[in-house]
């Protein structure tokens, strides 16, 4: 008899539960990740009743782990480092407040119970992240998503999630060191800032451009297969780097979340990231023990009343000294009093190391289970306590506050000199980390690669190159910031000469350091310094073709960087330019858009030619629109997904039947299209390469991306002509297709 490996009857086992267990918590409208935590317990070694378990405990936790990475990842996809600058003070205030604010709160919880120093650690990183999946999903079951007060909970949420990184990667250090250690702390902390710059730099510069080349090769699954290499290498990188998988994995999300092929690999991902999630948040309900929790009660309640008492103060407060009104801040500060996953995650990396003690990990999930059902309440009863709370105040105190919040949100304009100096401090950190990075490059890898090669010279041959590179961005650090309008203001007023020579000399002096750390490898430290001296001098003579070449490399950046938002201008800019009317035809045809909604159940997962539309109905489908993928025109083989739009010419009667078959919530779609569609005339005359020719032959499918939907033949109309149709001179031909393509399909 063949048996089967651990691992399968393991996952068998895994997935059959959890399904049960999550359709049961659907139907009861309770969050999935509960009923994930549930399906753990019934499998875990710890619970006697169900007599089914998990063999192969460590396998499962790997997968877990694999599953952290999908999450990050998935969570990167829907963060931007764009989106977060967006946000201004208000959001990073308010979670700054809660980060600190949690972490003294749990930590100071911890001392109260006797709990050892790391267990008290690893309890206030726990109590500082609020859950992103519960709330969202929370605000989108509430019908609040569009409350003012939702789009600041968003972008706390978006703080939340680097701060989340953040603290993983600090604890690791912590963990290794298991002291506090504050110049090691410190140490890490500027690591962290080096390598987030340099990956950040050359992610944005490199990802976007090459997707950008291979896009036409990017189907489905290659595209999948290449972001998950892309993630996977990113988390290598990472652990080489010293530091956790979820920080590369979180660093590639973002990366490729500022590129034009985000949503599209964000909806390939979501399958992946949901099947690995759903293994770990079971794999974190194994370790649960019942009876720890009945020992522990008493932890868990205080706790929990923590998180909501606490968090619920402390945004507040952070939301309101921003800038915000009191009922914002009061609503807002009480939709954040849970948390989550990232509480799971850096329990268990404690556990997993064994610096907490094991119930600390079994509590924090029962604390996260209870906010988790207690947060859309309170998030419920907000208003009520603003109102309750406003009644009380008096009229004094209500005017102050009132007044407080409009003066702090109007204190918006800085000075010139405040921007000069901001503008100096990121200046001066983002091009030493770049050229440091060049350094440690050329040194580590490009060196001994040359060496190895047998050159007599390699080191020389790495030094020159090393400095062709790192020129430019030394030109950056000294000059770059000098090309401001504040700067150009300030140094018209003598009294700022002084502090701008000060940080020229600083910025000279720090290019001059980077050039002899570079050369020393290769030269006394004497000649190294003459070469930086005479270096920066040619820098400065030059200083006018060096800036050309640099801006050749900020602007693919910034194209990059600005990727996604200019194809969605430009969407948008076709969307305005083809408002026009729609009647495109003799035979009142007219160019109508259809979504596919997932209720249309005849029609989902059929291709073109088992539906039949053409021959059913007499429409032709001229496009298909699948997320950021076009297909012009489609072929009978193409397949039909719920979300698809397409682009059908059909009279007002056949747009009522495909209506009935496509839109049975009767949700039609009207000038939505994102390429211009075009129902073009064309006569067939002497001269025209298409006369004498059969529809197949003249190969107007490829050239124009479209069909021909009516031919005029001696006064004569022919609908959906067959593809053996030959052309005649004097034919009147009807074609859809992209305008850009059918304006030239005669040349």
């Amino acid at each position: 008899m063949n048996h089967l490996p651990h691992l399968i009857t393991d996952l068998a086992l895994i997935l059959g539960v959890a399904s049960v267990i999550t359709v049961i918590f659907k139907r009861l409208q309770l969050p999935l990740i509960l009923g994930y935590l549930v399906a753990g317990i019934l499998i875990s070694p710890n619970f006697k009743i169900f007599p089914p378990k998990v063999y192969e405990i460590t396998d499962v936790q790997i997968w877990g782990e694999i599953g952290v990475i999908f999450l990050l990842f998935s969570l990167g996809l829907e963060f931007s480092f764009k989106k977060l600058a967006k946000m201004g003070g208000s959001a990073t205030t308010a979670a700054g407040f809660e980060a600190v604010g949690m972490a003294v709160v749990g930590y100071m919880l911890g001392k109260l119970l006797n709990w050892p120093f790391m267990d008290c650690i690893f309890l206030g990183a726990c109590l500082t992240i609020s859950s992103s999946s519960v709330i969202v999903k929370s605000f989108s079951d509430l019908g609040l998503k569009q409350r003012n007060f939702a789009q600041l909970v968003y972008g706390i949420l978006v703080v939340e999630d680097l701060i989340a990184v953040v603290l993983l990667v600090l604890l690791g250090t912590f963990v290794a060191s298991n002291s506090f250690d504050a110049g090691e702390l410190g140490m890490s902390i500027l690591k962290l800032v080096f390598f987030l710059i340099v990956w950040f730099v050359g992610g944005i510069l490199l990802i976007p451009t090459l997707l950008k080349r291979a896009k036409n090769f990017l189907t489905d699954e290659i595209l999948l297969i290449v972001a998950v290499a892309m993630c996977f290498l990113m988390v290598y990188l990472s652990s080489q780097a010293g530091f956790s998988a979820a920080l590369g994995a979180f660093i590639m999300g973002s990366l490729l979340a500022e590129t034009t092929k985000a949503e599209r690999i964000e909806h390939l991902v979501i399958p992946v990231r949901d099947l690995f999630g759903a293994i770990f948040f079971v794999s974190v309900g194994m370790l649960i023990d019942l009876n720890v929790i009945k020992d522990h009660w008493l932890p868990i309640l205080l706790i929990t009343a923590a998180v909501v008492i606490g968090k619920s103060f402390v945004i507040t407060l952070g939301a309101f000294i921003s800038g915000n009104g009191l009922r914002t801040s009061i609503q807002t500060g009480m939709s954040l009093a849970l948390i989550g996953e990232f509480s799971f995650i850096i329990a268990s990396m404690g556990v997993k190391q064994k610096v907490v003690s094991e119930e600390l990990y079994p509590i924090i999930i029962t604390v996260s289970a209870l906010t988790i059902f207690i947060a859309p309440w309170l998030t419920i009863s907000s208003t009520r306590i603003y109102n309750w709370i406003n009644k009380r105040l008096s009229a004094k105190w209500e005017t102050r506050l009132n007044r407080y919040s409009v003066e702090a949100t109007a204190l918006r304009a800085v000075s010139d000199w405040n921007h000069v100096l901001k503008f100096f401090l990121i200046n001066t950190v983002v091009f030493s980390a770049i050229v440091i990075a060049i350094i440690a490059i050329t040194n580590t890898y490009i060196s001994p690669w040359l060496e190895g090669l047998g050159y007599n010279f390699g080191r020389v041959t790495s030094a020159i190159l090393g400095l062709m590179a790192m020129v430019p961005f030394l030109w950056a650090l000294i000059i770059r910031n000098e090309k401001t309008e504040p700067f150009a203001r300030l140094y018209t007023q003598q009294k700022y000469h002084g502090p701008i020579w000060i940080m020229r000399i600083i910025k000279m002096a720090l290019a001059l350091f980077f050039i002899i750390l570079f050369l020393q490898n290769v030269y006394s430290l004497d000649i190294a310094l003459y070469v930086g001296i005479v270096l920066l001098v040619v820098i400065l003579i030059f200083r006018k073709r060096l800036q050309k070449t640099y801006d050749k490399v900020e602007d693919r950046f910034v194209k990059n960087l600005n990727n996604r938002e200019i194809e969605q201008q430009r969407i948008l800019a076709e969307l305005d330019a083809q408002r026009r009317d729609q009647t495109l035809a003799p035979w009142d045809a007219h160019l109508t858009t259809f979504e596919v909604s997932a209720e249309a159940v005849n029609v989902i997962g059929k291709t073109l030619e088992e539906l039949q539309w053409r021959e059913r109905v007499g429409v032709n489908v001229v496009m298909i629109k699948r997320g950021v993928i076009t297909i012009i025109p489609p072929e009978r083989q193409d397949r039909i997904y719920p979300g698809d739009k397409l682009f059908i010419i059909c009279t007002d009667s056949q747009e009522r039947r495909m209506n009935v078959l496509l839109r049975p919530d009767k949700k039609l779609l009207k000038n939505n299209r994102q390429i211009e569609m075009k129902l073009e005339q064309l006569v067939i005359t002497a001269d025209s390469p298409f006369l004498y020719k059969t529809i197949r032959e003249s190969d107007i499918r490829d050239k124009a991306h479209g069909l021909v939907v009516g031919i005029e033949r001696n006064g004569q109309r022919f609908l959906n002509p067959e593809s053996n149709w030959v052309f005649e001179e004097g034919d009147v031909v009807w074609i859809a297709g992209e305008k850009k393509l059918i304006e030239h399909i005669e040349d």
